[in-house]
């Protein structure tokens, strides 16, 4: 079953409403999504309201987890903390961090603040990590995103590598911005190989780390 900690509604700069895309992805026979729609103090309060009320609408009806969060991004370095904890005090279950991805303009420092911090659980498509960032999130337990993503895949490689070397957790999402994004089956692992990760490491992510994170979030 899938399992997509990463995705983004029309409450940013997403497609559907979240209950809608809740909705295609357990038909589509998602185990679990998050919603992770795009946050700094302009709207984070707003978003992680209403992600709460669909999510829990969701649950109450369907057999999904659903997740409210937020994805923090473009926001300066030194606010990350701060924020994310804010966050927390909101009601968000998972904080993602936008990382410095090789086709955006994210502030430098990005990843490095993202992985130091204890607020943060998943530093998304981090672009060209390096290994000092890698071992800190290992360290810190903040886990490292595959992402299937046009753009931002296309460090998959590096983050593969370097997330190997320093022996971090991985996830493989969608960062889908419409339902059309959602994973059918067998492209995680298409993603996995692509980025070169071996298949023994895929393996792990689907049965190990997929259910670790949940525990780390309080599921």
């Amino acid at each position: 079953m899938t399992y997509d900690f990463h995705t983004h509604t029309f409450l940013s700069d997403g497609v559907n409403s979240p209950i809608e895309l809740i909705r295609y992805a357990s038909a589509a026979g998602y185990r679990c999504i998050a919603i992770t729609d795009h946050a700094s103090y302009s709207n984070i309060d707003e978003l992680i309201e209403a992600a709460i009320r669909d999510c829990k609408l969701a649950e109450q009806y369907w057999d999904i987890i659903a997740i409210p969060g937020v994805e923090l991004t473009n926001i300066p370095v030194e606010s990350i903390d701060d924020m994310a904890e804010h966050a927390r005090e909101k009601g968000a279950r998972l904080v993602v961090v936008h990382g410095e991805s090789t086709v955006e303009k994210v502030e430098p420092g990005t990843n490095l603040k993202a992985v130091s911090s204890g607020n943060v659980d998943l530093l998304a498509h981090p672009g060209l990590l390096t290994i000092e960032e890698a071992r800190i999130a290992a360290d810190k337990d903040v886990y490292l995103e595959i992402t299937s993503r046009a753009g931002h895949s296309l460090s998959n490689g590096i983050v593969a590598k370097i997330g190997t070397q320093a022996g971090v957790k991985f996830l493989i999402n969608s960062d889908a911005h419409s339902h059309k994004d959602l994973y059918i089956e067998g492209i995680q692992k298409k993603v996995a190989l692509a980025a070169g990760l071996e298949e023994s490491q895929f393996d792990r992510i689907v049965n190990i780390n997929n259910v670790d994170f949940l525990k780390k979030l309080g599921y």
